[in-house]
Parts: C-alpha cells; sequence; structure tokens
C-alpha cells in the first residue's frame, strides 16, 4: 500500500493577503480558517477540525513553512502533520482574478492511508512480519487523547530501532504493530484484538485508564500480556498485567507543598474529566491534602469530549479556591485551561495538574498555562548528558517540527527498552515467562533510574515543573 495526496480548491472573493490574514482567526470563514492557531509563524502549533468523510477529523501539526502573498508569488502555508497521521499539507493563496484561489494539497503517508481506510470501515491487510518478534503498541492517535500522545509512536519507534541496533531480541529484529484506540474505551479493546490477530502476545498501552480497564477485561483470558506505560492509578497488576509508571498519590505528595506556596492559601477545588483516572486521583487527594492541612472547597466532574466548561469555572471562581488539581486530559485539558485563563481564573489561583506536558502546554499556550503546574517523572528542560543526547538523537531521527517529547511518551521508550530487556533474559517468546522478568527490571533513562519490582511497583523520581514561556522551569521533589 502506498502513500495518499488529498488534493480540493475553492475560490474566494478577496484578495490574497485579507484571505491569507484569515488563517486562523476562528472567523466562522471554514474549517480551514477556523484553526486554533496562538500566532501565524513557523514553529507555531495548529490543531484543524478536518471534515472526511462526513466526519470532523481533528488533525495536529504546526507550521514549517510560511510565505505570505507578494506582488507576483502567490502565498503558502507549509504544516507538518503529527496525528492522526503523519505527513504535509500545504495551503496555497494564488490571485484569481480580482479574488484568491485556495488550493489544499495534503500528503498521507502509508500509515496514515491504514489509519484512514481502518476509520472508515474499509478491512486493511495486515503486514507481513516473517521472522520478527511483534510488540503491539496501543496509543491515541484520534480524540482527546491525541494531544498528550503526539509523540509517543515516535519514542516508541526510536527504542525499536535502539534494540534492532543492539540484536533485537534474541537475534530477531523487533517490529512494531501500533493500534489506535481514538481515545475511547470500545475501539480500544477492539484495536487490542486487532494486535493480538496481528501476531503480538505483549501489547504496549499509553492511553486513558478507561481504555486500558477495558482492553485489560478484554483480554484477561488471551494469554497476553498487557503493560500500561504511562502516569495511572494502578490497582490491576497480576501475572499477565503490568501498571508503570506514576502513581497520583505520589504526584499530589511531591507538588502539594510548593503549589500551596506559590498560591499562598490551601483551599483546592477539584477538577476532572469523569472516568476511572481522574474518579481515583480525586479519591487520593483528599487524605493527601489532609495531610498537608489543606481544605477542599469544591469539586466537579465532566465527559471526555466536552468544550464548553464555563459553568465549572463559574463554580471554581465562586468557590475562592487557591488551587485547582485539574485532572483534565489531552484536548479537554487544552480546553478548560484555555476557558480559566479567558475567564480570569489565573488571577485568582494557580493549577496543578499531572497530566500536564510538553504537548498539552504548547497547545495550551504560553499565555494561559502561566500559573500552571505539573508534576511527573520527566519533563525535556531536565539537566544531564543523559536527557541531551536522547533529546538529539529523537531530533535527528523525526525533525525539528516533531512534537516535543514528554512523561507520557518518554514512559513508552522505556517501556520497550525494558520488555526487551526481559524478553532477552527470558529466552524465549512465552509471555508468563517475560513477564516474569519484568517484574523485576532496571533501567536508566533519560528522567533517570527506573526499577520495577511488582506488576505495579515503580521507583523513579519525580519532578515539578511551573509552566514558562517556552516550556517548563524544573526542581526535583525533594
Amino acid at each position: 500500500m502506498g502513500g495518499l495526496a488529498l488534493h480540493a480548491q475553492t475560490s474566494i472573493e478577496a484578495p490574497p493577503a485579507a484571505v491569507f490574514a484569515l488563517f486562523g482567526s476562528e472567523s466562522g470563514a471554514g474549517w480551514l480558517f477556523d484553526a486554533t492557531c496562538d500566532r501565524v509563524a513557523v514553529g507555531a502549533v495548529v490543531t484543524l477540525q478536518a471534515p472526511l468523510g462526513g466526519e470532523r477529523i481533528t488533525v495536529l501539526g504546526r507550521i514549517s513553512a510560511l510565505r505570505p502573498p507578494g506582488a507576483a508569488r502567490p502565498g503558502r502555508i507549509e504544516l507538518r502533520l503529527d496525528q492522526p497521521w503523519r505527513g504535509r499539507l500545504r495551503v496555497l493563496f494564488e490571485p484569481d482574478g480580482a479574488g484568491t484561489r485556495v488550493r489544499i494539497v495534503a500528503d498521507l503517508d502509508d500509515s496514515g492511508l491504514s489509519w484512514l481506510m481502518r476509520r472508515r470501515g474499509h478491512p486493511v491487510p495486515e503486514r507481513e512480519h516473517a521472522g520478527a518478534h511483534l510488540l503491539g503498541l496501543l496509543t491515541s492517535k484520534s480524540g482527546p487523547g491525541s494531544v498528550f500522545a503526539a509523540s509517543t509512536e515516535n519514542l516508541a519507534a526510536m527504542a525499536v530501532e535502539e534494540v534492532n541496533a543492539d540484536g533485537g531480541i534474541r537475534g530477531r529484529p523487533l517490529r512494531l504493530v501500533v493500534g489506535d484506540d481514538g481515545t475511547d474505551p470500545a475501539t480500544g479493546a477492539a484495536e487490542a484484538w486487532r494486535l493480538v490477530r496481528a501476531g503480538c502476545r505483549t501489547l504496549l498501552t499509553a492511553t486513558t485508564s478507561a481504555t486500558f480497564v477495558r482492553t485489560a477485561a478484554e483480554l484477561r483470558r488471551s494469554g497476553v500480556l498487557l503493560v500500561q506505560t504511562l502516569m495511572n492509578e494502578g490497582g490491576l497488576g497480576g501475572e499477565l498485567c503490568m501498571q508503570l509508571g506514576e502513581r497520583p498519590a505520589d504526584q499530589l505528595r511531591a507538588a502539594a507543598g510548593p503549589l500551596m506556596a506559590a498560591a499562598s492559601g490551601r483551599r483546592w477545588f477539584l477538577a476532572g474529566n469523569d472516568y476511572v483516572w481522574p474518579q481515583v486521583v480525586h479519591a487520593i487527594a483528599r487524605p493527601v491534602l489532609a495531610e498537608h492541612r489543606a481544605s477542599i472547597v469544591g469539586e466537579g466532574f465532566a465527559a471526555l469530549g466536552t468544550r464548553d466548561f464555563a459553568p465549572l469555572i463559574e463554580r471554581i471562581t465562586a468557590s475562592g479556591a487557591d488551587v485547582v488539581l485539574s485532572s483534565f486530559v489531552g484536548a479537554d485539558l487544552v480546553a478548560f485551561e484555555r476557558q480559566c485563563h479567558a475567564m480570569g481564573v489565573r488571577e485568582r489561583c494557580r493549577t496543578l495538574t499531572f497530566a500536564l506536558d510538553e504537548p498539552t502546554r504548547e497547545r495550551i499556550g504560553d499565555a494561559a498555562a502561566a500559573g500552571m503546574w505539573g508534576v511527573s517523572g520527566y519533563f525535556e528542560q531536565l539537566d544531564g548528558p543523559a536527557n541531551a543526547g536522547f533529546l538529539r538523537r529523537y531530533r535527528d531521527l523525526f525533525g525539528r517540527f516533531a512534537p516535543p517529547v514528554s512523561s507520557i511518551a518518554e514512559s513508552a521508550y522505556e517501556a520497550v527498552h525494558l520488555y526487551a530487556g526481559a524478553a532477552r533474559r527470558a529466552g524465549e517468546d512465552e509471555p508468563r515467562t517475560i513477564a516474569r522478568e519484568l517484574r523485576c527490571s532496571r533501567g536508566d533513562f533519560p528522567r533517570g533510574p527506573v526499577t520495577v519490582t511488582g506488576p505495579e511497583t515503580v521507583r523513579q523520581e519525580l519532578f515539578v515543573a511551573e509552566a514558562v514561556a517556552g516550556g517548563f522551569a524544573v526542581s526535583p521533589s525533594r
């Protein structure tokens, strides 16, 4: 199967310079011009709601080239696309009499074409991987989770390349087979079964816990090893089910003191998406905040996919909270925080969110992210030669316009390496044998040493970070 180029064009009765200026204006002039883009500049992130086959698909990318219209040249905006597929989108603004002809060309790579065909319900044959050791990756290429998963597939692929450069798995090449849960548990379970049918006997899952819980239940008797790589609430670990990543109690204990000092207050409002991970975060927050002599002045949930948070934000401002503990994720976190900024919440209180990572922060924007804090095991701004070399390899492989690295994505990189080490030590492909080795693993990674001592017991350092223009100001939690 090859790639695909999609073409479209339209004419607008306005000069090219005026039409070019509409991009990112959210003026109601159509899906292209209604792109979310805080600034039209090379490197700026862009979110499009593209019409494909009768539905709107959220497409994430950034501006990679820019040329305003001139007297004798057409204007041009080029986007590097990351989710749900990698490719380019070129927009040309050409004179057309007194108006402008707008031409759009979107390039899909092979995996993007496969994704689109599956999305439209068409069967897609799986690739042949004769002689390879297969490893499944279930991530969120679409839906609200596509924001936090922006670099997950890249980092997993980079780890696979490094494993293969070091001899693969007992002389066999490691191959990654990727599935998209669409940030939907039922879709995630169906994609997990597709990966199993393709020959994967271990699945790494970098999705919401809602998808992980559903997938774990579906695969319980399949003999497949399921590994949750990113931050999660724990509680499901077993012989063939492992949960790595940060735990909310550890994250909150690390960050509660610094947040209350920054906010000069101890009143907290809990707000998040309505599924298992945020629910557990809020339940854990009550005793942990009590340890810090803090009080909870309100709580609210919203379904995944919510875009209007005004009623909840009004409750927050009326509560007198000093700190908001936000357990929203992905695109929901972006929308919530941008609305908080617009409604003046940041003038009154600080926000702590465990899922605040680099791709999410840059889509919230520098202005709206001011006053936000995150806590996790990895940030791009960590000092040290290990992280510097890691980021250099990432940029060499995927280019300067690839999405930034985050704790969520870096955890997938770690999981591939931990799995490869366990599979080598196991000496066989049986998932139970590999799982036994994985439960007593250790590795030195860009975030530092990571030690696994059970199906859901992981030791790692945590870092507290304040959002600043262009990134984070990071400090150790101790």
